[in-house]
């Protein structure tokens, strides 16, 4: 198909000026980041609506496109939305991943070698395709600021008016330090002097961009779910790094630190595994009026519940599984297992269907 990207400054403002001539004598197309040409969507409608063909355009771009209301209102109904996240473990290793599969059946007999040497360059790499040619660890941070700074100075303008653009990259920035925690609106407001709404309205724009993402709270009562607090992840655990200065020497003396980023880098790694799978199951943090916490609670259609642990450390013990407990006791008959990920390498019973399982399985 011919393929046509709206980083080219000519093109864009043909496009801009001309959409419906731009695509008067194409019968199908890649058009890349197409949110900059909004201009092009009423263009695309009509074209559509002539031939209805499916697959005609694929429309490609740098932030969620659904979500801008130009392109929702003008391609409702003839357009199908695929997020394309940053690559897997398994894709990087050439591998179908079973994590899922062997976590329905408590199946840790074939997990595959790994240490946690290799966990921890896997956690500060990411998984962004051009970071992977990289092996200089400051030839990798050096393209994540790049990218970011692209992102902040370029691409943030296609899909939102900021009065305070000047606030976002800090924003960014306390976002990459809070990533696994509880999302506290006024106390991130008051570290930048904005109010709590006008936090929120920026940090739903920095998910539009795919660089963060709110994980809802669980409860038996969905309804809560709605309303108990969030916590905020970032999508890849190496932009995470890059923001909070995280390098192979500093996890060696700072454990605490590279935890949070090890959770990061999970959650990353379940969404990925879960966009895959068949069934749609709803990932959520687990967090009692006791302090009780579960990093992530996998849900299934059948409300079949899953809970999992990350801990930056090659033991655990048995109370390590007091949150998993917890949430086994408020989910009953539905729980199926706890886990505790760890650096470890062998995966081990610690009953009752808990288990502590290497990390490097993801």
């Amino acid at each position: 198909m011919p393929y046509f990207t709206l980083d080219d400054p000519t093109l864009l403002e043909s496009v801009r000026t001309d959409p419906t001539g731009f695509l008067k004598h194409l019968d199908r197309a890649i058009i890349d980041e197409v949110q900059r040409a909004p201009q092009l969507l009423l263009a695309l409608k009509l074209s559509i609506d002539k031939d209805r063909r499916p697959g005609r355009f694929l429309l490609t771009g740098s932030a969620n496109l659904m979500s801008l209301p130009q392109i929702a209102d003008s391609l409702a109904g003839r357009i199908e939305i695929h997020t394309l996240l940053p690559l897997s473990q398994s894709e990087m290793a050439g591998r179908p991943c079973r994590f899922i599969q062997q976590v329905l059946e408590q199946d840790w007999s074939s997990v595959p070698a790994g240490g946690e040497q290799d966990i921890v360059q896997h956690v500060l790499t990411g998984g962004y395709p051009e970071i992977q040619h990289r092996r200089n660890p400051d030839r990798r941070q050096a393209w994540a600021r790049s990218y970011l700074t692209s992102l902040m100075e370029r691409d943030i303008q296609d899909i939102a008016q900021i009065e305070q653009i000047h606030q976002v990259p800090k924003l960014l920035d306390i976002a990459a330090e809070m990533s696994g925690q509880l999302l506290n609106l006024s106390r991130i407001g008051g570290q930048i002097n904005l109010d709590h709404k006008t936090v929120s309205k920026y940090i739903d724009i920095l998910e539009k961009m795919f660089l963060v993402r709110r994980l809802p709270a669980w409860s038996r009562n969905e309804l809560s779910r709605l309303i108990k607090t969030p916590k905020i992840h970032f999508l890849d655990a190496g932009l995470q790094s890059t923001l909070t200065r995280l390098s192979f020497d500093r996890v060696l003396k700072d454990r605490i630190r590279f935890g949070a980023t090890l959770e990061t880098w999970v959650y990353g790694e379940l969404l990925k595994i879960l966009s895959v799978t068949p069934e749609h199951w709803y990932m959520s943090h687990y967090r009692d009026k006791t302090q009780n916490e579960v990093d992530f609670v996998l849900e299934s259609p059948l409300r079949e519940v899953i809970g999992i642990e990350v801990k930056a450390a090659a033991s655990v013990e048995a109370k390590d599984f007091k949150g998993l407990r917890a949430l086994r006791e408020a989910a009953g008959k539905e729980f199926i297992t706890g886990i505790i990920l760890y650096t470890g390498d062998i995966a081990l019973p610690f009953g009752d269907g808990m288990w502590a399982v290497p990390l490097h399985l993801l």
